[in-house]
């Protein structure tokens, strides 16, 4: 297939991209390589896809509609997965104007051009934490989402609203994905298995939120990639069994789906953080604080629905994710 991916110069584009290529689709990735973590990983990421025959790197914002456009109507993508956004939970308090732009205006520009294009499939990252102050655990698509706590999870949430009115109106596939705390190599430095293993390799101190009593479903990279590709190759449809008396979440009478790709293990965050000691063979200096505002204590996921729908769900076990990580780590760092 020839598929367009946004952001792929970040984490889940460059290792969905990879995938890709590996399987012998062409792979057109759009990214504009902001500055929200540092550059030079994802320039790092950038070269060895630009090494494949397949690939085809643009510079460009989602804003951009007559640019988005443009490469559309050059490259006739077939299928379509938006990844590209502003990230960060806690960013996301300080600058929220971006989460808007690029998070909903961005998305727009995507959903506007494959309907005029004829997308067969649009694939997009929504998130975990638009469970919001939902407290029923595992989180499951079944759940009611309307309670966000972060602009960031709004933003997401809407991203949701947005493809079921195109799906709606235009009848294009679309399918949400709710990931839930992706890492492993090649991750996002922003991100606390890369800010802790940096720190404790440095002997610094590391900041310990909600005590290190959160607990998360931790997904490794490779669990993710499989899910999106396996989604992406099975275009939404309508769900004959939806009832606009008693709507289902997830699913539509138009061609809409949204998924959880995450790990239904729940790790707490203090044995996350002894597994990453243990495989760096150095212990953390622990500077425990209290829970970040917008920040939810317990996130995991019911992934029935990706099971019944696609027959997959995320299987590696964070010891092992979390070993390939600190190997990569230190290969990249020279460590």
């Amino acid at each position: 297939m020839k598929v367009l991916v946004t952001g792929t110069a970040g984490f889940i584009g460059f290792s969905l991209a990879r995938k890709l290529l590996a399987r012998g689709d062409e792979v057109i990735g759009i990214d504009n390589v902001n500055d929200y973590y540092d550059v030079n990983i994802k320039y790092a990421r950038l070269a060895i896809l630009k090494k494949e025959p397949g690939f085809t790197d643009i510079r460009l914002d989602l804003q951009d509609q007559a640019g988005i456009n443009k490469v559309f109507a050059e490259h006739k993508p077939e299928r379509v997965v938006n990844l590209a956004a502003q990230a960060g939970v806690r960013h996301s308090l300080e600058h929220p104007h971006t989460y808007v732009d690029t998070n909903i205006s961005g998305f727009l520009s995507i959903l506007e051009a494959c309907r005029h294009y004829g997308t067969e499939h649009l694939v997009y990252a929504s998130s975990a934490s638009v469970y919001g102050a939902n407290t029923t655990l595992p989180f499951s698509v079944d759940h009611n989402v309307d309670h966000p706590i972060s602009l960031y999870a709004a933003s997401k949430k809407c991203n949701e609203l947005m493809a079921h009115t195109y799906s709606h109106l235009f009848g294009i596939p679309t399918t949400g994905l709710r990931f839930f705390t992706a890492y492993g190599p090649w991750g996002r430095p922003d991100m606390a298995l890369f800010i802790f293993a940096r720190k404790i390799i440095a002997g610094e101190p590391i900041d310990v939120y909600n005590y290190g009593k959160h607990r998360r479903g931790f997904t490794y990279i490779d669990d993710i990639v499989e899910g999106v590709i396996r989604t992406l190759d099975k275009p939404a449809t309508p769900d004959p069994n939806w009832s606009g008396a008693d709507p289902h979440p997830a699913t539509s009478n138009a061609p809409y789906r949204v998924y959880n790709i995450g790990s239904n293990t729940l790790v707490e965050l203090s044995d996350y953080i002894e597994l990453l000691e243990k495989c760096l063979g150095k212990k953390a200096e622990r500077n425990l604080l209290p829970m970040q505002p917008g920040d939810i204590p317990d996130a995991y996921a019911n992934v029935d629905a990706l099971m019944q729908d696609v027959g997959y769900a995320p299987t590696t076990p964070v010891e092992v994710g979390v070993a390939r990580f600190v190997e990569w780590y230190r290969d990249y760092y020279k460590i």
